[in-house]
């Protein structure tokens, strides 16, 4: 769980806390349900499901570019370098 702290004008904080006692809810409650509200309202904007399209887009071909530089640097490297064999789980102690 995250904490979040918001600057919020005077009487728009009166208002939240007394529509929260007047709702037999918790200003906290008040706040998470109508942020669940909001993000549910720009969930389904089809604007924001195009953005999100867009930036999955733009992540996939990024990931491209720097897989295809990585193989570029790995054939690379394997040409110049020979290949070397390590040994995982032994240990040379010397006493």
């Amino acid at each position: 769980m995250k904490t979040l702290a918001i600057r919020m004008e005077d009487e728009q904080h009166a208002r939240l806390s007394m529509l929260s006692k007047l709702a037999g809810t918790s200003v906290t409650d008040t706040i998470r349900t109508a942020i669940e509200q909001h993000l549910e309202v720009l969930a389904a904007d089809p604007t924001i499901t195009v953005k999100a399209q867009e930036l999955t887009e733009a992540i996939e071909k990024e990931a491209e570019a720097q897989r295809q530089a990585l193989a570029s640097l790995l054939g690379s490297a394997a040409k110049e370098a020979p290949k070397t064999t390590t040994t995982r789980g032994t240990r040379s102690t010397k006493g």
